[in-house]
């Protein structure tokens, strides 16, 4: 009689997400998109054809720029009318050339790499592809600066939350009793107050003599103190249904402590859901942070954020004269659409009951 050697492979849960989430087609296309999306505003100088400090006070509100297949780029000749003082375009006869790896202005990649190549640009003429503001500057240009705030404040906010939420979550599912009430008292009293309000209440306590950095890192702070007490809940609720398992057990048997088993136990089983909570979580703090800067409580300039962008917008006459300055809105659209694409895919691959 033989005997037969069965082997069994073991796959790690991350493995098994990461497969599951590849095959969610359309989350895979959106992470790729916002891969693409955040490199581009990490060296938004090199990307961008113009530095914010660029003016041109011959092409204000200019309207944007056609690129034909030739590369060549719509140009036009401003004049004023006498009668309504407003700035007319006319195109002129004679296109610019739209080239690649162009010397234009200097600038720090990231804020201390020295350089002047940009990605495009034209040596005769101007690129303005999304057109020009009040001042004349350029507005796609000012798109992918103001990215690297308006992203980078969503991860920045999601991550002091994750601190937050994670611990006080944890903390309570585990320990309950007394310590329990009183975490959830003060989430409920936290999650009363109307959300724009307290935006509002607690931006408007920031000093107006503070530097742009500072008020940088006060929005950040604001958009966490409220976005934590959902994380937590949820991980209180993970937390109590995983505490009575056998595992769990078997581990205070064998005389874990507290931490140990909330490490080392708990938390890596629940970290899946953790995961796709604060990929949701992403969305809220842009939107969070565009919405006070776009009311002027939140980023002033000379920082530049999409909030900041679109306050240009508020004017309805303006916006009927000048649509494109409505530009940064529709960015602000796709990353937001594409980061609940991101979070739906993420909840697919960690859920095991998932039909997908």
């Amino acid at each position: 009689m033989t005997n037969i050697e069965v082997k069994t492979a073991y796959m790690a849960q991350w493995k098994l997400m990461m497969i599951r989430f590849r095959q969610h087609k359309l989350a895979f296309f959106a992470f790729w998109v916002l891969v693409v999306i955040y490199t581009t505003a990490m060296f938004c100088e090199f990307f961008a054809p113009y530095t914010l400090n660029h003016r041109d006070f011959n092409n204000i509100y200019s309207p944007p720029q056609r690129v034909g297949w030739l590369m060549n780029v719509e140009q036009f000749t401003g004049k004023q009318d006498k009668v309504t003082w407003r700035a007319e375009y006319e195109p002129k006869e004679i296109p610019g050339k739209l080239e690649w790896f162009v010397r234009g202005e200097d600038y720090k990649l990231i804020g201390f790499i020295p350089g002047n190549i940009h990605l495009f640009g034209t040596k005769y003429g101007t690129v303005y592809l999304f057109g020009t503001d009040a001042l004349g500057r350029d507005i796609f240009s000012r798109i992918l600066y103001g990215a690297r705030i308006s992203l980078t404040i969503g991860l920045l906010g999601v991550f002091i939350s994750f601190l937050l939420g994670l611990t006080i979550g944890a903390l309570s599912g585990y320990i309950g009793g007394w310590v329990d009430n009183l975490i959830q008292r003060l989430i409920e009293l936290l999650r009363s107050f109307p959300a724009i309000p307290l935006w509002l209440a607690l931006s408007a306590a920031l000093p107006s003599s503070w530097s742009p950095i500072q008020v940088y890192l006060g929005i950040t702070a604001v958009l966490s103190f409220i976005g934590w007490t959902a994380l937590a809940r949820q991980v209180r609720g993970k937390i109590m249904s995983l505490k009575n398992e056998d595992y769990v057990v078997a581990a205070i048997i064998a005389g874990s402590g507290r931490g140990r088993i909330l490490i080392k136990h708990l938390l890596p089983a629940c970290m899946s859901h953790i995961i796709v909570s604060l990929t949701l979580a992403v969305p809220a703090m842009i939107l969070g942070e565009t919405a006070l800067s776009f009311l002027g409580l939140g980023l002033r300039p000379p920082v530049t954020s999409w909030g900041v962008l679109l306050r240009d917008a508020q004017n309805v006459q303006a916006i009927a004269v000048y649509p494109w300055l409505l530009t940064p809105a529709i960015f602000i659209i796709i990353t937001v659409l594409f980061l609940n694409f991101l979070g739906d895919g993420l909840r697919d691959a960690a859920d095991p009951y998932s039909k997908r």
